[in-house]
């Protein structure tokens, strides 16, 4: 081997190394990703999602629309009325269940990981409960929840941001 080729070798397994601690980087700042999963929030935070939530169009989702969203979701989801989802099926009945009027498919797909179901199940029983859905919802809307100036309500800066402190 030559001394430019070992060179050359070790130079792109520096920037290999850059660039995976760049984005574990970025993606440790973002806590919605991290609370969740990231298909989820990459799910989430899409204009199209932002225009379903947003039934009042003023471009902004408030806390009263995030919990009518969530409770039509899990409505959506529970098929059999039990009040409580099976975590073991979860996953792969979820995107099939919301159909493209309450969903994009984006955020469909990000809800079908069985980490995520057993991240929602918050006391390991198997089964997510209505509570256990709407704690966890309420808990990924706070964690967006960041500006100073108009709180309980996401505009753009909210819903798209990546983490670290959202300014107005």
């Amino acid at each position: 081997m030559t001394k430019s080729t070992s060179q050359a070798r070790v130079l792109a397994l520096a920037a290999s190394a850059f660039a995976l601690a760049y984005s574990l980087s970025a993606a440790s700042d973002d806590q919605v990703a991290s609370f969740a999963t990231g298909g989820y929030a990459a799910g989430l935070r899409t204009k199209e999602m932002m225009s379903i939530i947003d039934t009042d169009g003023d471009g902004t989702i408030s806390r009263a629309e995030w919990d009518a969203y969530q409770e039509n979701v899990f409505k959506a989801l529970d098929t059999h009325k039990r009040g409580r989802l099976s975590v073991a099926i979860f996953a792969g009945r979820t995107e099939v269940r919301l159909g493209t009027s309450l969903a994009t498919g984006g955020y469909a797909r990000g809800l079908t990981s069985a980490e995520l179901a057993h991240k929602i199940d918050a006391n390991g029983d198997g089964w997510i409960s209505h509570e256990e859905w709407m704690t966890y919802q309420g808990r990924i809307f706070e964690l967006m929840n960041t500006s100073v100036t108009h709180k309980d309500v996401l505009g753009d800066e909210e819903l798209f941001a990546t983490g670290g402190p959202h300014r107005p």
